[in-house]
Order: C-alpha cells, then structure tokens, then sequence
C-alpha cells in the first residue's frame, strides 16, 4: 500500500456510550475498536524514516513497529512490543495525553488533522491479548531489597522493572486500596477498575509485596527503611491540593478535587450509608481547566448534580485537559465559562454555600506565540451554586519528604533529582512522578520510575 493509499484511509473513531445512558451511569464512556477498526487506523501509518511518534512518546516505544505488526494482524506480537517499554499499556491507551505526545508529531496528522489513534490501538491491543502472551520470566534473586513509596505509575513501573533484574521489591501505600492516582483519582467511567486491578495482580504475580495502610514518614520512618532496604524510590504523588484563598472556600460544599474524587472513587461517596459522603449539589462549579477538573465535572453529573459548570480564567484553547475529555463533558450537558475567575464564595442563611462571585478576566495575545498573559478586570458577579470543587494544582505531599533530613528539595517541596538517574541528595533514595513535579503526568511518572529503577540497579551494582 503506497502513502496516497494510506493517506485515504478514513480516521477510525472510536465508538462511545450515549450521552444521556452515560451520564447517569459509571460505566466505561469509549467502546473500544472493533479488530476491523484498530487493523484500519494501524493501516494509516505511514513508516517514517525519522520516527516522529517514538520521539513524542516520553517512554520511547516501538510505535510504527506495533502499528504495522496489527496491521498484519499479528496482535500478540504488537503488545509484547508494546510490553517491553511500558507495563500498563491497558492503563495508558486510556488516560495517556497521547495528542500532546506522540499523536501531536504524526507526520499523517499534519497531512489529515487525523493523527493515528496510537493510544486506541494501544488500548485495544492490551485489553485483548495481554493474556496470550507468555509469562515474565524472573531472574535469579539478586539479595537486593528495594522500598517504595507510593503504588501510582510511577512506583508500579520503577517495581516492574526492579523485579525483573531479581531485586526484591515491597510497595509501601497510604492508602487501603493499591493503584494511587489511577485509583483515587480517575472515575470508574475513564478507567474501570478491574483494568487496573489486572495490572496489579500480574505484578503481584512476580514477586511484588504490597503493604497497604502504611506512611513512610509517619507509620514507619525513614531511617528504618534505610536501614532495612538497599534503596527507597519515591512515588508518592501531589497529595496536597492548593485553594485560592478566598473567603469562603471553608464552607460545607467546598471540596478539593482530590478530596472529591477520592470519596467517590475509593470511599464510594454515592452509596446511601457512606461513611464518607459528598455534598450533591443542584449548581456543582468545578473550578479548573485540567483533565482533574473534567473527572470532578462529569463525576458531579453521575452523582446527581441538575447543572455543573466548569469555570476557567483563560481561554478553552489553553485548557490542558484532553480533548477528548473536554467533548465528552460538552456532550453529556456540561457548561463552561471561560475567562472567569472566583473571587468570594457567599453564605447563605444555613451557613453553607449560596453562591460564588467571579471577576471576569481579559487576555493579551503574545506577539512571539507565546503564553498568553491574563489580567483582572473590574467586573464581577454572581453564579448561585451549592457546591464548588477547586481543581486548582497540587503540591507534592511532603509527609515523608519533611522526614528526611538532607534530603534537598525545590521552592515547591519537590524533591530534586538527578534527571539521568533520579536519584537524589541522599544516594539511596531516587524518586519521580509528582513527587519531583506536581504537574507530571500518568506517562511522564512511568518514564521517572523507569529511569529510577535503571538508577537503582547501577547504584547497587557500584556498591558491590
């Protein structure tokens, strides 16, 4: 097939749950393709010389070799590809920014505006045949214990790959359930938890311990880890939400975004006896324009919410959410305002929350392409609203950071590595993911831990 052959292969859209069904439900939105569908999109692929897609993919796979191996409908093959750079491949077809990433350099989407849906073939690959593929073979035990702090992508990843050099590996979460940010964080209706469960239970699987319901920093220290492991990786995530400071962001019905989805995703907020409820709101606002203020959004709709309004203080050309994620919330009723930002949150005669004042905002186009700038205006006013969640940023959570003297770390209180290694001040400790930057992504936190767990392998060899 010639590049004008493949160029006039039509985009293969990927089929989804109707708007009003999905919006009352938690049930996956995107269908999937069809093995007709993922071998047509694979068939799009155009075999650059230079290899665009890989060098857009944080994680540098073998795109164009997986693409063409589902082309000829070698699909256990195509996901071994896949396999050897990344572990959650069924995880990242689902919630990776591939149209920031590898999509955005497709030489075919510059041609089409229709890049190949890499992380479509990618999810359809992984979901339906992983299982084929042959077990991982572990090596050898090396003696060799490793700790890791947090069990989000990142320390999943970095565990991975420790365990398939023969380290022994144990995973140390806060939390009562493993996963993380891909647990607490993303809905059931953008990854369903049985995916990420599966993932898990394949690392368990080989060799993986898991202990649940434990802090290093706070239910163990830092110094017993030190002295009872080789090395520690740190992944433990941007844990500590950030507010604007406003009067009233205190009230009954203010939520972090972190804190709101966490009760819904892990506490099961929406159950008639729950023992950590959330406030369904008539007006839900989430303020934010990231993918975290999307999933608090629509997830306000499932819970029950008549009208949810995502506000945002700069255009929707700047929003960093997917876009994906922006049309599904279009399509299944929410709102957006762009180029507002809140100023006060009023009470009502309950105490609780009756509406929130913004201030409208203004944009300077910068004249070199750059970020545009944003300033005030002087007018302001009001939404009626019983419910707000700030999707404003998060900082790195510092429960075990601020427990670890000598341990150097940013004006953020990010931990500060060694970008080849990730390694940090302290030479048995590496770290990555939101721990270092609070604005990685699910992908970037797996190309952290598997640079650390490369880090970790060589500082232990160095120290034989």
């Amino acid at each position: 097939m010639n590049s004008k052959e493949k160029i006039a292969i039509p985009a293969q859209i990927m089929p989804t749950r109707d708007p009003k069904e999905r919006a009352k439900c938690f049930d996956e939105v995107p269908l999937g393709y069809t093995e007709e569908m993922a071998v047509a999109e694979a068939s799009r692929c155009l075999n650059c010389n230079t290899l665009p897609c890989v060098r857009g993919c944080p994680i540098n796979i073998n795109i164009p070799k997986f693409l063409n191996l589902t082309m000829e409908r070698n699909f256990v093959e195509a996901v071994g590809v896949i396999r050897e750079s990344n572990y959650l491949p069924s995880i990242c077809g689902r919630v990776c920014p591939q149209e920031s990433q590898c999509q955005k350099e497709c030489t075919i989407g510059r041609i089409t505006s229709h890049p190949i849906s890499i992380g479509n073939i990618e999810r359809f690959l992984a979901d339906n045949f992983s299982d084929e593929l042959p077990g991982v073979v572990i090596p050898p035990k090396t003696g060799r214990k490793i700790a890791v702090a947090g069990s989000g992508p990142g320390g999943l990843t970095c565990a991975s790959d420790l365990v398939k050099s023969g380290h022994s590996v144990t995973i140390f979460e806060a939390l009562h359930e493993p996963g993380g940010v891909l647990a607490y964080g993303i809905p059931e209706f953008r990854l369903p938890k049985t995916i990420l469960k599966k993932e898990i239970d394949s690392l368990k699987k080989m060799g993986v311990e898991f202990k649940m319901n434990t802090i290093i920093g706070k239910t163990i220290t830092v110094e017993e880890i030190l002295r009872d492991y080789d090395a520690l990786f740190i992944g433990t995530g941007a844990g500590v939400p950030t507010f604007p400071g406003i009067k009233g962001e205190d009230l009954p019905g203010a939520y972090s975004a972190n804190e709101y989805l966490t009760r819904v995703n892990l506490m099961r907020a929406w159950e008639k006896d729950a023992r950590t409820p959330v406030t369904v709101g008539k007006t839900t606002i989430v303020v934010g324009g990231g993918n975290v203020a999307m999933d608090a959004a629509r997830t306000a709709l499932r819970l029950g919410s008549k009208r949810v309004i995502v506000a945002y203080r700069r255009l929707e050309s700047d929003m960093p959410a997917k876009i994906e994620e922006v049309s599904h919330a279009k399509e299944e009723g929410i709102e957006f305002k762009f180029l507002i930002s809140p100023v006060e949150i009023l009470e009502d005669e309950n105490g609780r929350i009756g509406g929130t004042v913004f201030r409208r905002m203004r944009i300077e186009k910068d004249p070199q392409g750059g970020r545009n700038k944003i300033f005030e205006t002087d007018e302001t006013f009001l939404i009626t609203n019983d419910v707000i969640i700030f999707a404003t940023g998060t900082s790195p959570n510092p429960t075990l950071t601020s427990n670890c003297l000598g341990l150097e770390l940013d004006k953020y209180g990010g931990v500060v590595v060694n970008p080849e290694t990730m390694q940090t001040s302290i030479p048995k400790i590496f770290a990555g993911g939101d721990s270092i930057s609070s604005s990685s992504t699910v992908i970037m936190a797996m190309s952290n831990g598997k640079t650390a767990a490369k880090g970790i392998d060589k500082f232990l060899k160095s120290q034989e």
